[in-house]
């Protein structure tokens, strides 16, 4: 059961680091502010998700020393924090005039 755990884990950290990478790309093609905004919003949620992960995935496959409990805690600060900061953002600009294109 815990190598379906990290097979999971695994395939959900290559699926968010792809999609970070994708909406990276597509944030600085885009040509509205709020298009951009839009973009790296969800590119915000998908790096928070990765940090969360590699956490997790530390957390099961290392034992517990105080480094390794250290880095695990940071990452999933870092990540709850780009996450909380990647909805609020969308939030934002999903409600805002800016993120609809112009005719």
């Amino acid at each position: 059961m815990i190598l379906v755990i990290k097979y999971l884990l695994f395939l959900l950290l290559t699926l968010s680091v792809l999609g970070a990478a994708y909406y990276s790309a597509a944030s600085r093609r885009a040509l509205s502010p709020g298009e951009r905004g839009l973009k790296r919003a969800v590119m915000n949620i998908l790096l928070g998700c990765m940090l969360v992960l590699l956490a997790l995935m530390s957390m099961f496959l290392f034992r517990g020393s105080t480094v390794s409990i250290a880095v695990e805690s940071v990452f999933l600060v870092l990540g709850a924090f780009n996450l909380f900061s990647g909805l609020r953002s969308y939030g934002y600009y999903s409600r805002s005039d800016h993120s609809r294109p112009r005719r």
